[in-house]
């Protein structure tokens, strides 16, 4: 029961709260009057995160930075005059067929910045799970390149290009005098911009090693908050041979929720099934087909077959479970109180007639549950009365666990089984897919939910959402963002091939998009500045090149509408409309519209009804394009292009 505060709120401890929860990266500590180090609220980073131009701030306090920090924070909030656009022959349908564009899954070619720009209003707090496995800064990868040294409204003109071809990469060698700098600068903006799209239960997954760990977890502190900050996990992929001193067989994965306290709040927790039960049912099954009920000769059978196993075989980790009873297999565990202080009472044997030896910390439980566990057959007691009896903890019960830090995978596997898929080795040093598909399943993502990859390299992020969208019989979605690639065109068909091994009934495609030059001629504006009447200005503005489906897009990117939604194309009197989402949104842009195509429209009751202004028909539709809409859908957004 909770009890009443008697005393007013504190409203700076409420504005403190929503400040962090809004700008996480200006929280810090500073010293009060006394010289006690206090929490505060960093002016000069709030300011930047509220200015579209660099803040100064002189005075010195408890903080991360490093050279062009505050452009870098400028960079993630700038906005740029950019789109998407549908390409359908790159696309592949849920079937994994090429062309196909029945797919909820998005594929994204381009600089992820401008994507994850272009996307964060539709996809705003709707990312379940974000996993990505950046540049490593070892002095031999590449990083985006975004140029610092342009103001803020010419970089926002083109986002960072670094030459007429789009080339965005560049390599980052130690030699480089900017060598951390550049990777920060690189980082920072793609991180900042990533926290927005996760859901309040969401989390993220960071891939790195030790040579940016220690600064990428500054960054995501900073981001994120340094109270949501779950676990470093430790991957062992192997022993690597090519050190002097000592080999460095792992890498790190940085896991940060976005929001710990809704999670405590709705009590959600992690579980992750046992790895190698599969194979020890497999065992049990068949000894127990030779043995029937001789279950001794099962328990020894089994405890051979543990001992048989390499030492990083999965299985083994459960050797303990090695006994055996009608019910299945159980290993005996501890039936006293932990810490001690228990109950104490008599328990008779059930053979011997006389009472058992009592645990010195006293029993488990109390004696009527006791009994009701006797009667179940759920106490091992032994030989004779002077035995302490067990609890009987069988596997079928504990097949789930809370998951590990440190956990090893041969990083080897999974390079092997990518090139067997694409017919030939393309990239170098994959992720394992078997591994993100344990974070996936793991992190509680469900039906429905979106798992997003903004340096999608080979793909391994979404490999893995079919495996565990196969596994549990779920229905997840991704978005992937990479930069285009010139490989075989055997990675287009992938999810065919994988569809081909596995068999099972899921989402095997995507809808691929590149990011893309505004459809506007030469027109650059801010999204804060745009209202119906300066759109009337940009009537004539449509570049020449760009079809009705370029101009659906980039509506549906304005509308905040899922670019997974459902679209048809339908034809009223004459002219083709877009019905997105089963008719929340209809859109015309043909020339030429006549009252009864707008009338017609207007009758469905979309949520939204979008048009090309110079595309009426007549001046007299024009005028009498809103009053149709009273007449028969007054609730319905209008928008003109």
């Amino acid at each position: 029961m909770d009890k009443l505060k008697m005393h007013t709120p504190d409203r700076a401890e409420e504005n403190f709260r929503k400040l962090a929860a809004l700008f996480p990266d200006a929280v810090t500590e500073s010293l009060d009057e006394n010289g006690q180090v206090v929490r505060a609220i960093d002016k000069d980073v709030l300011m930047q995160e509220i200015n579209t131009e660099v803040v100064e701030g002189p005075k010195e306090r408890y903080q991360f930075t490093w050279p062009d920090k505050k452009k870098a924070m400028l960079l993630a909030n700038e906005p740029i005059a950019k789109t998407l656009r549908f390409q359908k022959e790159k696309s592949v349908g849920r079937d994994g067929k090429i062309g196909g564009v029945d797919s909820q899954n998005i594929y994204i070619e381009g600089d992820n910045l401008d994507a994850l720009k272009l996307l964060q209003e539709t996809y705003l707090g709707k990312v379940k799970m974000i996993y990505i496995d950046p540049p490593y800064n070892t002095g031999n990868d590449f990083i985006y390149e975004d140029d610092f040294s342009q103001s803020a409204k010419d970089y926002a003109g083109n986002s960072g290009q670094t030459d007429e071809e789009g080339n965005r990469l560049v390599q980052n060698s130690e030699s480089n005098g900017r060598f951390h700098t550049d990777w920060l600068n690189m980082i920072y903006p793609r991180i900042k911009l990533a926290r927005d799209f996760l859901t309040n239960d969401g989390v993220i997954f960071i891939s790195i090693d030790e040579n940016e760990s220690a600064s990428l977890k500054l960054v995501c502190d900073e981001v994120f908050g340094q109270q949501n900050f779950i676990a470093q996990l430790v991957w062992s992929g192997g022993r690597k041979n090519d050190s002097k001193y000592i080999s460095v067989s792992h890498e790190y994965i940085l896991c940060y929720f976005r929001d710990l306290n809704f999670i405590k709040d709705h009590k959600i927790v992690w579980r992750e099934k046992k790895q190698g039960l599969k194979e020890i049912y497999a065992e049990y099954n068949k000894l127990k087909e030779e043995y029937k009920t001789d279950y001794q000769t099962i328990e020894l059978k089994l405890k051979k077959w543990y001992k048989s196993l390499p030492d990083d075989a999965p299985a083994k980790e459960h050797s303990h479970y090695n006994k055996v009873d009608e019910k299945g297999i159980y290993f005996s565990d501890n039936i006293s109180w932990p810490g001690g202080g228990g109950p104490r009472y008599k328990l008779i044997h059930p053979l011997t007639g006389l009472p058992v030896k009592i645990p010195s910390r006293g029993w488990l439980t109390n004696e009527k549950t006791m009994q009701e566990w006797i009667k179940e057959g759920r106490v091992d007691f032994g030989k004779d009365e002077t035995y302490v009896p067990t609890l009987k903890s069988y596997l079928k019960d504990r097949e789930y666990a809370v998951p590990y830090s440190v956990f090893y995978k041969d990083g080897r596997a999974s390079s092997k089984r990518l090139a067997a898929l694409f017919g030939a080795k393309i990239f170098e040093n994959p992720k394992d897919e078997e591994v993100i598909q344990r974070l996936i399943e793991f992190s509680g993502t469900d039906d429905g939910d979106i798992i997003m990859d903004f340096f999608s390299g080979s793909g391994t992020t979404a490999h893995a959402v079919f495996l565990a969208n196969m596994h549990q019989s779920k229905n997840r979605k991704f978005i992937m963002i990479q930069l285009p690639e010139k490989i075989n065109p055997s990675k287009a068909g992938a999810g065919r091939k994988i569809r081909e091994e596995m068999g099972s009934d899921i989402d095997y495609g995507f809808r691929c998009f590149t990011v893309d030059s505004s459809n506007m001629k030469d027109v650059y504006y801010r999204p804060n500045d745009l209202d119906q009447n300066t759109l009337l200005d940009y009537a004539d503005n449509i570049k020449d090149d760009r079809t009705p489906e370029d101009l659906l897009i980039q509506v549906m990117l304005d509308l905040g509408i899922l670019l997974s939604s459902k679209v048809e194309e339908v034809e009223i009197d004459g002219k083709k409309v877009f019905s997105v989402a089963d008719g929340y949104l209809m859109a015309c842009f043909d020339r030429d519209v006549t009252e009864e195509t707008v009338t017609a429209i207007a009758k469905k009751r979309p949520f939204y009804a979008v048009f090309r202004d110079s595309s009426m028909a007549s001046d007299s539709v024009a005028v009498n394009f809103d009053q149709i809409f009273e007449n028969y859908s007054p609730q319905t957004v209008r928008k003109v292009l």
